[in-house]
């Protein structure tokens, strides 16, 4: 069997997520406009018959200008190291900037195949592709570069299919019906949190996390307690809404999510809780998500 671990890197809102779930399947990583919405490593399984393909998904690279920043990075370059083959996505979209170069620079010393996904060619002209292509080629010796749009599904399989050519022999990792190394739980916050970023734009900065308090279930149902953790009262206001509006509309479409998720009825019970005072500095990220809330 030929399996291994395949980290997606490249610089915030490039379509890593979004790549991510085509490829697996289901929503295992959520997707939102904002900037560093991945704040955890997390793996996404891909299994056939012959293979299993381990996606190891990271927060966007970039120059940080604060302490989560500094924080994503980390997690992004750690698994630059712990993989046998490294995806680089950029968005064909924006023109090449220092924000590309600046991820590609980080990988030129690797040992490891570099495979480049060229994402969101839905959004440009064909005939501009081969100029896109020379740049890159310009920068760093890939082993392939291959155009996709993680949108639409267009040339994903080809992802895969040229993945397969590069994975060593090796022993299955997880179970063949794993799709991910997370929790239920840990999938069901992150669902919940893409929501809130959804339906409050700007408004909500990222020092918002989400985990399930609690978890009950039987042959048709689960029952859900979800928390939204927000660092002043101002944003609980925000979240809940006018006549908690906006917590019913972040329920309602979160819902939807975890029920395909499941594949079960989900009845789902959101609070809102505010922590203004932290024990110490370092148990801020922690706090806030920046850690997983598995059990």
């Amino acid at each position: 069997m030929r399996s291994g671990f395949v980290s997606l890197i490249g610089r915030p809102n490039v379509g890593k997520s979004t790549l991510l779930n085509s490829i697996v399947g289901k929503k295992v990583a959520i997707t939102s406009n904002k900037p560093q919405t991945t704040r955890n490593i997390i793996q996404g399984i891909y299994n056939d018959d012959d293979s299993q393909i381990v996606f190891v998904d990271t927060p966007g690279i970039h120059k940080p200008n604060h302490k989560l920043g500094t924080y994503l990075n980390k997690q992004a370059y750690y698994s630059i190291d712990d993989v046998d083959i490294i995806l680089v996505l950029v968005d064909v979209s924006m023109k090449l900037g220092g924000g590309d170069k600046f991820v590609i620079d980080r990988i030129k010393d690797v040992n490891k195949p570099v495979i480049l996904i060229l994402n969101k060619i839905d959004k440009i002209k064909k005939e501009d592709l081969l100029g896109i292509i020379d740049e890159y080629k310009e920068l760093y010796n890939f082993k392939e570069i291959i155009p996709v749009s993680a949108l639409t599904k267009d040339n994903v399989n080809e992802v895969v299919k040229v993945l397969k050519q590069y994975l060593p022999d090796s022993v299955q990792f997880y179970d063949k019906n794993d799709i991910t190394n997370k929790s239920m739980e840990f999938l069901v916050g992150e669902i919940i949190r893409e929501k809130v970023f959804e339906l409050t734009e700007d408004e909500v900065p990222h020092s918002i996390t989400c985990y399930i308090e609690n978890v009950e279930k039987n042959k048709n149902r689960y029952f859900l307690n979800g928390v939204i953790v927000v660092d002043r009262d101002s944003l609980k206001r925000i979240i809940i809404g006018k006549q908690g509006q906006m917590i019913k509309e972040i329920g309602v479409r979160a819902r939807k999510d975890i029920e395909e998720l499941l594949g079960k009825k989900v009845y789902l019970e959101l609070y809102v809780k505010t922590i203004k005072k932290w024990r110490d500095k370092e148990s801020t990220l922690a706090e806030f998500g920046f850690t997983d809330f598995d059990k």
